[in-house]
């Protein structure tokens, strides 16, 4: 991953003011930490059970997984839709990053399973979260480069719905940025299921009434706590679309042209996108 994208400055958040918004944060986040609690409580043996009957595959904690984050988003009152259909057959899914929210977000559109840096992995409280949700790590270490690549060639054959943001940082919502192509190598291997294809999802934030529009997004050096506030104590939220765009097919392509046309679906919805790089 790269470096965190910088451009433009951070805009002020606003803070709780007074008992109502206090009230409002402690409702909304008390209900989502509610439900991640228990989600988290259920899903150690489910998967346990889900691992017996089924081995790699995961046809129950996927779905409950996506059914934890819709609830979160209800107890945070963030209204969202879907459009579009997810993939059917063996494939992954590319996404545009504007947000932690976008973890909720994308998760209660379909099930699937994040592609996260080697060092999140160790980052206190979010380590559990990715453990329990099967989050798939990658390490920029070259030693360990085969056996990734092993492992994720595995995951794909199991069925499991892996998610990458080929971005490599988040934005600030309202723009696509440039698409890494080497990410895309991943996809290319002989070993691969047949028929793979990769479906580009747009996930667009649109902000509160009278807020800045770049209120859901989450950037540069901007900290986890102050947003998390914002969000929670905001009075009436905007609203999040997601857009399942139709899949791409692998064969045919190289990285850099696979690319392309994931970036120019997803950027169809952000106006002029930027270039692929």
């Amino acid at each position: 991953m790269s470096a965190t994208w910088r451009e433009g400055a951070v805009p002020d958040l606003p803070r709780p003011r007074g008992l109502r918004d206090w009230l409002r944060v402690a409702r909304r986040g008390g209900g989502a930490v509610l439900v991640l609690l228990l989600g988290v409580a259920l899903i150690l043996p489910l998967r346990g059970v889900e691992r017996l009957v089924h081995g790699r595959r995961r046809p129950w904690t996927g779905p409950h997984v996506q059914a934890v984050c819709r609830l979160v988003l209800i107890c945070i009152g963030l209204p969202w839709r879907r459009e579009g259909q997810p993939l059917r057959g063996p494939g992954a899914v590319v996404a545009n990053h504007s947000s932690w929210l976008d973890i909720l977000v994308l998760n209660a559109a379909q099930p699937v399973f994040f592609v996260s840096k080697a060092e999140v992995a160790s980052w206190p409280g979010i380590n559990i979260l990715t453990r329990v949700t099967d989050t798939h790590f990658v390490a920029r270490d070259p030693r360990l480069a085969r056996a990734q690549a092993e492992e994720f060639a595995a995951r794909l054959r199991a069925g499991h719905r892996l998610l990458f943001f080929p971005e490599g940082t988040s934005s600030d919502g309202r723009r696509l940025l440039h698409f890494k192509p080497t990410l895309f190598q991943g996809f290319l291997a002989d070993d691969l299921p047949e028929g793979l294809a990769i479906q580009p999802v747009s996930a667009v934030y649109d902000a509160p009434p009278d807020s800045d529009p770049r209120f859901y997004g989450w950037w540069a050096d901007m900290e986890l706590g102050p947003h998390l506030l914002a969000v929670l104590a905001t009075r009436r939220h905007g609203r999040v679309r997601v857009r399942l765009h139709p899949p791409v097919s692998v064969a045919g392509h190289d990285r850099k042209s696979l690319s392309a046309a994931c970036h120019s679906a997803i950027g169809s919805d952000f106006g002029a996108p930027l270039p692929p790089a």
